[in-house]
């Protein structure tokens, strides 16, 4: 951050009015502009955090514009970008859903990537443990997001290589690739479809939730 996004604000704010003339107050338009300015001034690229970062698709934006104005999406809507979401899910290239729950809790407790300071080419962590509770051994963990503990084990899963595990497994699988194809305005972070955890990663994490063995389902 090089400026002060607050100061940034107003003054640009100032100027709208300025140009408006001081009795006709800045209309939404103007507001919406004058922010996208100040945030894309307060901030530059370096390493690999690039200022692409600063801009929302369409589902972003449209949770963004319903969270801020207290109007929550329509039925319609919300259906749309669920499905508009659905289909960036890649699913895994070898068939393969579930890794090593071993690995799993690795990436679930590494919440380190994506900062400038990082190498393009480094794998990131998970960060699920700053949201959800996984395994009891776990004693630090966020509260964001639903408790994962016994996640499988809940669900009925004590094969997840067993076909009629196959709708929770790909649920799971789809859920962390991309979450807002199952909740529109989801706060969790679209681990897959953002590049966060590749393929690989993505299916041990599955792993971690789904094998029997896992402390998950313990």
């Amino acid at each position: 951050m090089t400026k002060n996004p607050t100061r940034t604000l107003l003054v640009s704010l100032a100027a709208a009015a300025a140009v408006l003339g001081c009795a006709t107050p800045p209309s939404a338009a103007d507001v919406d502009k004058a922010t996208a300015d100040a945030i894309k001034s307060s901030f530059r690229a370096e390493g690999i955090a690039g200022m692409d970062r600063l801009v929302q698709d369409d589902s972003n934006r449209e949770c963004s514009l319903a969270e801020a104005t207290g109007k929550p999406l329509t039925e319609a809507r919300a259906k749309a970008i669920e499905e508009a979401n659905l289909k960036t899910v890649k699913w895994p290239s070898d068939g393969k859903f579930v890794g090593d729950w071993k690995e799993g809790e690795k990436i679930a407790q590494n919440g380190r990537g994506m900062t400038w300071t990082d190498e393009a080419k480094a794998l990131n962590g998970g960060n699920c443990y700053n949201c959800h509770q996984i395994s009891k051994e776990e004693i630090s963990f966020g509260t964001i997001g639903p408790s994962l503990y016994n996640y499988g084990k809940l669900r009925g899963v004590t094969n997840p290589n067993d076909p009629a595990s196959k709708p929770i497994v790909e649920y799971t699988w789809g859920k962390i690739w991309n979450a807002k194809a199952y909740n529109a305005c989801s706060n969790m972070p679209r681990a897959g479809h953002a590049g966060i955890l590749n393929e690989q990663q993505v299916r041990h994490v599955v792993g971690l939730l789904l094998d029997p063995q896992s402390p998950v389902n313990k």
